[in-house]
């Protein structure tokens, strides 16, 4: 017998038992997290999309400020626009029937994929009334590049003035 076992029958017993379980285990949590990785979507702003340099085809959600003027509706459905925050944009191209709530102006959460040529292929887009209402990664990378209009306000490009305290 080895010197590192348990000299125990009962504790050698259940070394082995785990010493079966584990490999079992590991490879149930693999092939879980395997499965699971196809449906998890991650979310870039036009900027961090940029740096992150998305897999072409890959399911993302990309929000921002749909941009002013941007907006193209073709005769066959097709709707183009330009998403962007302080830093970056990216031409979005929709098929099917945007939300009432979407305008030019308005934050908005698009899901799909980059093509190739690099423009984003949505395949849902959300649009809320307001900012508040965002999900709160849309709303904080707002805040953080000065895009945040929560109020209706205009966008604050750097630090908001702060007044003296009378």
């Amino acid at each position: 017998m080895s010197g590192w076992l348990p000299k125990s029958p009962k504790a050698r017993r259940r070394l082995t038992l785990l010493a079966a379980i584990a490999p079992v285990l590991a490879l149930a949590v693999g092939l879980t997290l395997w499965g699971l990785s196809d449906s998890i979507s991650f979310f870039y702003t036009p900027s961090q999309a940029d740096a992150a340099k998305p897999a072409v085809g890959r399911t993302v959600q990309l929000g921002g400020l749909v941009e002013e003027g941007s907006v193209v509706k073709h005769p066959d459905g097709r709707v183009e626009f330009t998403v962007r925050d302080q830093v970056a944009a990216d031409r979005i191209v929709f098929q099917g029937d945007l939300p009432d709530l979407f305008r030019e102006g308005q934050g908005i959460v698009a899901t799909g994929a980059y093509r190739q040529d690099g423009v984003f292929q949505a395949k849902q887009v959300l649009a809320k009334h307001d900012e508040r209402y965002m999900p709160r990664e849309v709303s904080k990378a707002l805040k953080e590049q000065g895009e945040w209009r929560g109020d209706g306000a205009a966008p604050t490009y750097g630090s908001p003035k702060k007044s003296p305290v009378t």
